[in-house]
């Protein structure tokens, strides 16, 4: 059974070029809170301070806060691709992050070799990627398109290349940065449809947003992150296709 749990985790991010004595310094101390340390040189912001978190199966975790409260990082580290400087970090079952679609995608590359580098960056397998390129190919729906360089793409393009990837792979842990969707009217009702498949499949969700529409829609829980902490959780109850409006602002009030 899928299982997640961080115990007193902190991660700490390099900040390079950012002298201690420096007026950048400054304004990193005003933007992390003073969060922020320097050692040997290198000066790092506390993103993540003393965070403990336990997800089971059938958790729908919504993750909310102002920009840089902590909730990308959260879900990085919950990937693996952040390792913490103190605490740690327990995963059981497959992990799916959709943290940044386009991740290992090279523009000079191709459509079809670009699936092979995403999917690389995905760590699947190359037999796996072999085995989902014609599927992927067909969902994109970009046809020739896949054997130029992703240069010669629209915006729209890239977004549906990076969809089709991202989403071609189910996991008993689903990692969400935002609801993901893009393209014309045609497309995104397919993707819509394609998402809400790999979210029910998914033993667990943790979904980081802005929206409270998507935590009310999606979650049965919801954490606030400022400056690395969390600082309110509650439990919002069953999903349900209409679940009660809960003022999510409101959280961070009920400690």
């Amino acid at each position: 059974m899928p299982h997640l749990e961080l115990k007193n985790v902190s991660v700490a991010l390099p900040v390079f070029g950012a002298d201690a004595a420096s007026l950048k310094q400054s304004v990193l101390s005003t933007l992390a809170g003073g969060r922020f340390r320097t050692s040997a040189g290198v000066t790092s912001v506390l993103a993540l301070d003393d965070v403990s978190l336990t997800l089971r199966e059938g958790d729908r975790l919504g993750v909310y806060g102002h920009n840089g409260a902590g909730k990308t990082t959260l879900l990085r580290t919950l990937a693996g691709y952040f390792p913490p400087q103190s605490g740690s970090v327990l995963r059981e079952g497959t992990v799916a992050s959709f943290v940044d679609p386009m991740f290992g995608m090279d523009l000079d590359a191709t459509g079809y070799e670009n699936i092979h580098l995403r999917g690389l960056a995905m760590r699947l397998s190359t037999a796996t990627i072999a085995r989902l390129t014609p599927g992927i190919a067909e969902f994109s729906g970009l046809g020739d398109y896949l054997s130029m360089p992703l240069r010669a793409y629209s915006a729209g393009m890239l977004m549906r290349l990076g969809f089709a990837i991202t989403t071609s792979v189910r996991a008993d842990i689903l990692l969400l940065d935002e609801w993901l969707s893009t393209g014309d009217a045609e497309f995104r009702e397919r993707a819509e449809r394609r998402m809400r498949e790999i979210v029910d499949h998914a033993g667990i969700l943790v979904l980081a947003t802005h929206s409270p529409e998507l935590i009310h829609r999606e979650c049965n829980r919801a954490i606030q992150l400022e400056r690395g902490r969390v600082v309110s959780e509650k439990t919002l109850g069953h999903v349900s296709p209409q679940p009660p409006r809960i003022d999510v602002e409101r959280l961070a009030t009920q400690r």
